[in-house]
């Protein structure tokens, strides 16, 4: 059900693309530019920190919807999907994180 979740919303950013701005806040965001989505993740992602700190859980799982939102609606305007994510964090799976950190330093 979350793969299907994350696929119906990509759907619905990738056709808010054509969308008139103003006709729906995703819509407004692209026809802004690369830079305010970049302000809106870095927004969302200071206020998963903060939950992270000391909100309660409610709150964390709030803010980080709202993070994984505009990383979703960043990536829909590179071309990307959810997909990509997925099979980068499956190619992850199983690999150590220290070997992994390791594999990024030598390319």
């Amino acid at each position: 059900m979350s793969q299907e979740i994350l696929q119906q919303l990509s759907e619905v950013l990738e056709a808010r693309k054509q969308a008139e701005a103003g006709s729906s806040y995703v819509a407004t965001l692209y026809a802004k530019g690369i830079d305010t989505i970049l302000k809106k993740v870095g927004e969302e992602a200071t206020e998963t920190v903060i939950a992270g700190k000391g909100g309660s859980d409610e709150e964390l799982i709030y803010e980080t919807a709202d993070l994984w939102f505009h990383s979703m609606i960043l990536l829909a305007q590179r071309g990307l999907g959810p997909d990509a994510v997925l099979q980068e964090l499956a190619r992850r799976f199983g690999l150590s994180g220290l070997d992994e950190k390791a594999s990024r330093s030598e390319k």
